[in-house]
C-alpha cells in the first residue's frame, strides 16, 4: 500500500489505521496523517507501531 497523499510505501501499523466511524482504511502515512489526526477517531493497531512511537521512514516533510 502506498500513502494517498504522498505516495510513499506504507509501514504495517500505516496501512492498518482505519475510521472509527466508518471502519475503512484511512491510508495515510504517519508524516502526512499528522495533519488531519485531531479531526477524526481512528483504530489503529499499536502492536505494530516501535516503541517510540516512529516507524522506520517517520522524517519530516520538506515542502520547501
Amino acid at each position: 500500500m502506498r500513502c494517498l497523499s504522498c505516495d510513499c510505501i506504507l509501514t504495517d501499523y500505516e496501512s492498518t489505521r482505519k475510521s472509527a466511524h466508518t471502519n475503512e482504511y484511512i491510508d495515510l502515512c504517519n508524516r502526512c496523517f499528522v495533519f488531519v489526526e485531531d479531526d477524526m477517531d481512528v483504530v489503529d493497531r499499536p502492536d505494530l507501531e516501535h516503541e517510540d512511537g516512529e516507524t522506520e521512514d517517520d522524517e519530516p516533510l520538506d515542502f520547501s
